[in-house]
């Protein structure tokens, strides 16, 4: 709220001069609080906004897992066992992310498709190990190639930090909680 001179009412005393700080910090954390505050009233949406064209297939999915592995050998940051698929969990989490009902898609956005790929890879544990690693970097990878990593500002839409952060809110969330993680995460990508 603003006095009849213009300043911000709540901004107390030692704060004076730091108005325009204040409302900058609003200004860039706006849709983290509007977020928080549709998630606090259950009003949450599905953001349905981007269309792509790259679909990640089974093959380019394993060859990128593969580089991956080496990358993380090389640093000792994995083990044999990291991206070693139980039996064809990995194929259908694929297949379920292009799935259609009466030819349409399940899934038809970018930020659906994306969203179902990081909670599913972390969710069905499809690898014997580095299944949140591999989401994260299939969910960026599958982003980029759709052109829909980085805002129009050059800004990544998710950065490292809150990548982090939902694989790891992804991983120790009940099940039943799967719509409001994709809602989340559909909006932090629109």
């Amino acid at each position: 709220m603003k006095s009849k001179k213009g300043k911000l009412l709540f901004i107390k005393p030692q704060m004076t001069g730091q108005e325009r700080e204040v409302l900058d910090l609003l200004a860039n954390y706006a849709k983290t609080l509007t977020l928080l505050e549709q998630y606090d009233k259950n009003k949450l949406v599905l953001a349905k906004r981007g269309r792509g064209k790259f679909i990640l297939d089974h093959k380019t999915a394993f060859e990128i897992i593969v580089k991956l592995k080496e990358e993380l050998l090389a640093k000792k940051e994995a083990g044999d066992l990291f991206g070693q698929e139980y039996g064809e969990k990995f194929r259908a989490v694929l297949g379920t992310i292009r799935q259609t009902f009466a030819g349409k898609a399940l899934y038809p956005s970018i930020e659906e498709k994306a969203a179902h790929l990081l909670y599913f890879i972390i969710k069905d544990h499809p690898f014997v190990d580095g299944n949140k690693r591999i989401a994260s970097f299939l969910f960026v990878y599958f982003l980029d190639r759709n052109s829909y990593l980085y805002k129009n500002t050059g800004e990544k839409k998710i950065n490292d930090n809150a990548l982090v952060a939902l694989a790891l809110l992804i991983a120790v969330s009940d099940p039943g909680d799967k719509d409001i993680m994709i809602k989340i995460i559909s909006n932090l990508l629109k």
